[in-house]
Order: C-alpha cells, then sequence, then structure tokens
C-alpha cells in the first residue's frame, strides 16, 4: 500500500513538472518559474540521498544543475519520461564536483606528504616552493603553465586549454615535455 502512494506521488509529480516544462517551454512564463521551484525542491532531494557525507555541496549542486537543465531545456524529448532527463543532468554534475573533489584532495595529499617527508619544518618547505617556483621559471610558457595548471592547480586538461588557449593535445604534450626538462634539472642534467 505504501509503495503505490509514492509510486502515485511520484506520477503525479512527474506529470506535474512534464506539464510546467512543456508550457514554459511554449512561452508561459509563470509555468517556467513554477517549474524550477518544484524541480530545484525535486532536485534538493535527489542530491542530499547522494550527498550525505558532503551536505554543504547540495545546494550548488542544486543550482549548478537547475542552469543545466535551462541551458539544455531545448534538448528535451517530451515524449521520454522528464525525471530521468533531470536525473541524467543532476548525474552528471555529481560526477564533476566528486572529481574537483577527489581531484583538490589528491593534490592536497600529494604535496602534504612529499612535504612532510622531504621537509622537517615549515621553513624547509617554504624552500622546496621557492625552488620549485625558481625550476619552474626558466622552462618556457608552452611547458611551465600546463604543470601549473594541471599539477599543482589539479585542472583538467580541457579546463588548462581555455586557460592557456593551447590546444588540449599541446598542453598534454607541454606537461610531458615540461616534467622532462623539470627532472633533467632536478638531476643535473641541466
Amino acid at each position: 500500500m505504501q509503495r503505490t502512494n509514492q509510486t502515485n506521488r511520484a506520477n503525479a509529480s512527474e506529470e506535474r513538472l512534464r506539464d510546467l516544462l512543456i508550457r514554459g517551454l511554449a512561452g508561459e512564463a509563470s509555468a517556467y518559474h513554477a517549474f524550477l521551484q518544484e524541480l530545484s525542491a525535486h532536485l534538493r532531494a535527489f542530491l542530499r540521498k547522494r550527498l550525505a557525507r558532503l551536505p554543504d555541496e547540495v545546494e550548488d549542486l542544486v543550482q549548478e544543475s537547475l542552469l543545466a537543465v535551462h541551458n539544455q531545456r531545448h534538448t528535451y524529448d517530451p515524449g521520454q519520461p522528464l525525471t530521468a532527463w533531470v536525473h541524467a543532468i543532476a548525474k552528471y554534475k555529481l560526477i564533476d564536483l566528486l572529481r574537483r573533489r577527489e581531484k583538490r584532495e589528491m593534490l592536497t595529499d600529494t604535496l602534504d606528504d612529499e612535504i612532510d617527508i622531504l621537509c622537517s619544518s615549515d621553513e624547509e618547505a617554504a624552500e622546496a616552493r621557492r625552488d620549485l617556483g625558481k625550476l619552474l621559471e626558466r622552462l618556457p610558457d608552452r611547458q611551465r603553465l600546463p604543470i601549473v595548471h594541471m599539477k599543482l592547480e589539479g585542472l583538467s586538461v580541457s579546463e588548462a586549454a581555455q586557460r592557456t588557449g593551447m590546444s588540449e593535445s599541446a598542453v598534454k604534450v607541454g606537461v610531458h615535455r615540461g616534467l622532462k626538462a623539470l627532472a633533467a634539472m632536478i638531476g643535473g642534467d641541466r
């Protein structure tokens, strides 16, 4: 009985959201506004379940998902379930968030571990950062910038390409050649 009630509520919500979106796409601004309001509550509940350990991220992800739904509204096929389409968008946003967090944590963990192992004091850590900075300054921009953006800031290849104005393959080559040059400098093959 409870399962039937949940199914009926879900179906009613699906139909209401779908109706509001279709009316909004036809130019009815108040329907579109109501769609976004109701969808935000739906997304909040959907994402809270998946981000129980990261509750502070829920609201940002709701907003990112709403923006993506708005930007992709022209791709919605009215013959398909609306919630499946919305959930797919929200899941991609969730995956993006988790990848960004993982990169930040990996970068922080990696740098912290190396600093702990190599440096016994904050002063030595500062010296190590200065030395790295000096080595990076010796590299040409096409190698230095991709390393800084990808390896130190944790950006993806496409994000680094956008920041530098380089192609994605040029960014990858720059990182590879730059790391090889840094290894040679450190190894004394100057």
